[in-house]
């Protein structure tokens, strides 16, 4: 076990792509302790869904079909963080008993997930003494990671990693755009949503395109999706060029980010109600002109008796007329309205986890350290309804085990519905994983057909 431990180590050059913030393991809290750990993956109550995770990065290679690679899941690449920050990367596993095992055997703190390599990661040292580099990523699913404290600058509610359900909502519209885009401009059907357990959601793309594309299609994809051009010293981050919004851009405002913004951003963060937060805003026209105009009407108001969210609806309204009436002086001020839009309320994706192959990330259905949350998904359908705040933790598992309700196994009997993850694991099982599967041996199937087609002409005189 030391060797194993001391060989992981040595290949800490590869955990470059782990984000540093993501290893510091917090001091566990009330709601997370390695006892509870040992429950929730150990016990007898079945909490953590390890034959649905098996089933689902197998992609239907289960070994009872022909044409399916029996060695597919063999070489996807786990790594655990385990207490005190040691760190295993590397793993991999034969079967899901071996998979569940190893979790068993660890009750890691964190589960990440990585890429189908093309040989067993665990045998990778003895492929390299070969002196050929045969140990390469082949698939991986298309990720995106979404943290609201790349939102900090535009919410007034909270900051770093806290999250209330006044600044949750950014992250609930991200999630609209994106899987809408994801669907309709990418065709892609299999999309799992997933909370990363305290303050953002992963999302995994799981069609067998974008399982195959290569580094320079992801990097394509993210650009897409790049609206961002500024850094944290440019008052104007989003620079929309031309006459005219991209079609995905346009949707996105008409269908999403106006009515939010309008709405329910400006009711919960009031975003000109005070002079700071204008200011923000007014460093965005770029003419001073107008800016001098908009800031002499608000600054000079009396104080008025409106209520915050109301003030900050008339100074929008203000600042939409103002420019509307003076558009004509620069070509810059012609998207002004909408670059402010999209400064608030448009996806903050972090869009080098989603360029690379060999980047790992949490698995769904694992533990946060710090919030003891469980990582459980999200309806893309029904995300209004989602609470981060509502999430179950550990503690309140461990308790519901305690007062009876001890069995998760949502098959078992139909009361189960009514604990704590009983509705996650379903959703995870009937929304993704079946239709998944289903397509996944339509797909290993019909590429066998074809073979064995094939192989019949070659023999034919």
């Amino acid at each position: 076990e030391r060797k194993m431990i001391r060989e992981e180590i040595e290949s800490r050059e590869d955990e470059k792509m782990i984000d540093a913030a993501q290893m510091n393991n917090p001091e566990p809290e009330e709601c997370f302790n390695v006892n509870y750990l040992r429950i929730y993956y150990g016990g007898k109550s079945n909490l953590f869904p390890y034959s649905d995770i098996h089933k689902w990065l197998s992609y239907g290679h289960d070994g009872k079909h022909p044409g399916c690679d029996e060695y597919y899941f063999g070489r996807r690449e786990f790594s655990f963080t385990l207490e005190n920050d040691v760190y295993l990367r590397y793993k991999s596993f034969k079967n899901a008993s071996s998979m569940e095992d190893a979790i068993k055997s660890n009750f890691p703190y964190k589960i990440d997930i990585g890429a189908v390599y093309s040989v067993d990661p665990d045998k990778r040292h003895a492929y390299s003494q070969t002196g050929t580099n045969v140990f390469t990523p082949v698939e991986r699913e298309l990720v995106f990671d979404i943290d609201i404290t790349d939102y900090d600058d535009v919410r007034y509610c909270c900051s770093g990693a806290d999250v209330c359900s006044k600044c949750w909502p950014l992250i609930t519209v991200a999630i609209k755009v994106i899987h809408t885009s994801l669907t309709e401009d990418f065709g892609f059907k299999h999309i799992l949503w997933v909370f990363s357990g305290r303050r953002g959601v992963h999302c995994w793309v799981c069609d067998p395109k974008a399982r195959r594309m290569t580094n320079e299609q992801r990097s394509a994809v993210a650009e897409y999706f790049r609206v961002y051009k500024g850094n944290e010293n440019n008052a104007r981050k989003v620079a929309l060029m031309g006459y005219s919004l991209h079609p995905f851009l346009a949707r996105s405002y008409v269908d999403y980010l106006k009515g939010f913004f309008e709405g329910e951003l400006q009711a919960t963060q009031s975003i000109f109600s005070t002079k700071d937060k204008y200011e923000k805003i007014l460093a965005m026209i770029s003419d001073e002109d107008i800016q001098s105009e908009l800031r002499g009407k608000w600054e000079n108001s009396a104080r008025s008796s409106l209520s915050e969210e109301a003030i900050s609806l008339v100074r929008w309204e203000q600042l939409k007329n103002t420019l509307q009436s003076k558009k004509h002086k620069a070509p810059t001020l012609r998207m002004c309205v909408e670059e402010i839009v999209f400064t608030f309320t448009y996806p903050r994706i972090d869009l080098e986890v989603s360029k690379q192959m060999n980047h790992l990330l949490k698995a769904p259905f694992c533990v946060h350290p710090k919030t003891g949350r469980v990582c459980v998904p999200i309806d893309p359908n029904n995300c209004d309804e989602f609470d981060p705040l509502a999430v179950p933790t550990l503690s309140q598992l461990i308790e519901e085990i305690n007062s009876g309700g001890s069995r998760m196994d949502v098959d078992d009997d139909e009361d189960s519905d009514t604990s704590l993850l009983a509705k996650s694991i379903k959703f995870f099982r009937s929304s993704f994983l079946e239709p998944l599967l289903k397509s996944c041996k339509e797909e290993i199937e019909s590429s066998y057909k074809t073979k064995i087609g094939k192989s019949k002409d070659s023999f034919s005189w």
